[in-house]
């Protein structure tokens, strides 16, 4: 499959998304409707994948809602699933910093935040976990520790076996 015809399948079902307005009802039969051509199996796959990365929520009446940009954020901000939610909860511990901060890194550039949003999320998170006030890191403040992670961000490496790997030392220190 070209990658024009798969983006095309998500352009159209973002395009109707992004036009219903506050007070309009959009349901996944009326998206089909209203696309620009034929609604095919590539329609379907982009927006269950815009539901299952939560772009797109859907009601119990069926009504489909595009997250706007602040919403998405607040959203992935805090991480719910493992090992990543284990991480975020309990903050890291000595002997696992290296593998936690990589792995937040990892994640919120994974859910597509920005530089500043992710230094800004790991930074609180540093702080708000207990993470720097445990100690072990050769770091001034936590700001010159994420920016000196900033190559995980602009590499774009995985989030999971870093995550993993500090869950794991997590764990057996609770």
């Amino acid at each position: 499959m070209a990658w024009p015809t798969i983006e095309k399948a998500y352009t159209d079902c973002l395009a109707v998304l992004s036009a219903t307005g506050p007070d309009d009802t959009l349901t996944e039969s009326t998206l089909r409707e209203s696309i620009h051509g034929e609604w095919g199996e590539l329609h379907k796959a982009a927006l269950e994948t815009l539901k299952a990365i939560s772009r797109v929520e859907q009601d119990d009446d069926g009504t489909l809602r595009l997250l706007t940009a602040a919403e998405y954020k607040e959203l992935v901000s805090e991480p719910t699933i493992e090992p990543m939610r284990t991480i975020y909860e309990y903050g890291s511990i000595p002997g696992c910093h290296d593998h936690a901060v990589f792995a937040m890194i990892a994640w919120y550039e994974m859910v597509d935040l920005s530089w500043a949003e992710t230094k800004a999320n790991v930074c609180e998170w540093l702080r708000e976990s207990g993470t720097w006030d445990r100690g072990g890191f050769e770091e001034s403040s936590p700001e010159t520790l994420v920016e000196s992670k900033r190559h995980v961000y602009d590499a774009g490496y995985g989030w999971k076996q870093a995550g993993n790997e500090a869950k794991a030392v997590i764990d057996r220190h609770r």
